[in-house]
């Protein structure tokens, strides 16, 4: 029951975190070393990945009708006026091919260098550290562009090339646990003219091909035999994650269309600041 318990807190923080330009990776790790699952090490590296799975499902659900490609009522851009094209989203597709292009840095990377990154990064101290230059880009970028429009301010007017270096920022994530893969998208997208809400929604869209691929990658490289409380865990974990998640994702949509990152900036200098001072005195490793 313990263990469960555990498990509930965990998916708490994942599906908080995962959303919010925190670091939900970085704040993973940081709850590891005070409440510790009575796991594996190899489990619980793959359960801080696949508990994703749970906010991912929270993201398809509310965004339904923007990333299905499929359905003649809400067509839009239809691929032709009658037949099978008239059922085919012609625009949603479109998105599709942005946010693959978007997943194909980090893709690369994770594939190749996934352990290598893990075994050097994942730790307390390096988190903290991307927790405070990334909290410190936050507010730069905030400060840079206020008064300013934004030069993309719809989905549906992201480019080809737009895709590709958002794609790019989001590989710094995939290399720096607690740099944040939301957060780093949304700093590129802020830095490259589109808007904070469409930074947002577009950010949701591409962690859905991200963490399928990284959750596939860490089931494949575990397997599949699962003792009852591993299962248990990782269930448990998930479908709390979810929930949570359906609340913090229409909420940062609602928070983003009156106010600004800034917030989420000052939040992760002071996280990495505590964590930091944490390690020098020894309280953490």
């Amino acid at each position: 029951m313990l263990e469960i318990i555990k498990a509930i807190l965990f998916g708490i923080v994942e599906g908080i975190t995962e959303w919010l330009p925190i670091s939900s990776t970085g704040h993973m790790i940081l709850l590891d070393e005070i409440v510790k699952l009575d796991v594996s090490e190899e489990f619980y590296s793959m359960f801080q990945v696949v508990i994703q799975l749970g906010a991912i499902l929270a993201v398809v659900i509310i965004f339904w009708n923007k990333i299905w490609p499929f359905g003649k009522k809400t067509n839009e851009a239809p691929l032709s006026k009658s037949g099978v094209g008239a059922w085919i989203k012609k625009d949603i597709f479109v998105l599709w091919f942005h946010i693959l292009l978007s997943c194909i840095p980090a893709a690369v990377v994770g594939v190749l260098w996934d352990d290598l990154f893990e075994e050097l990064f994942y730790h307390p101290i390096p988190v903290a550290l991307a927790l405070i230059v990334f909290g410190v880009a936050f507010i730069i970028v905030e400060n840079m562009n206020a008064g300013k429009n934004a030069k993309i301010t719809a989905v549906a007017d992201i480019s080809y090339m737009t895709a590709f270096l958002i794609g790019m920022f989001q590989l710094i994530a995939a290399i720096f646990p607690g740099t944040s893969r939301s957060g780093a998208t949304i700093v590129g997208a802020l830095i490259i003219g589109v808007s904070r809400t469409v930074a947002a929604e577009y950010t949701f869209y591409l962690a859905i091909p991200v963490m399928l691929g990284a959750s596939l990658l860490k089931i494949v490289k575990f397997g599949l035999d699962f003792t009852g409380m591993e299962a248990a865990i990782l269930l448990v974990g998930m479908v709390v994650a979810f929930v949570v998640s359906m609340f913090v994702i229409k909420f940062l949509m609602g928070y983003i269309k009156k106010h600004d990152f800034k917030v989420f900036g000052w939040y992760r200098i002071a996280l990495g600041i505590i964590v930091v001072a944490c390690g020098a005195l020894g309280l953490i490793q």
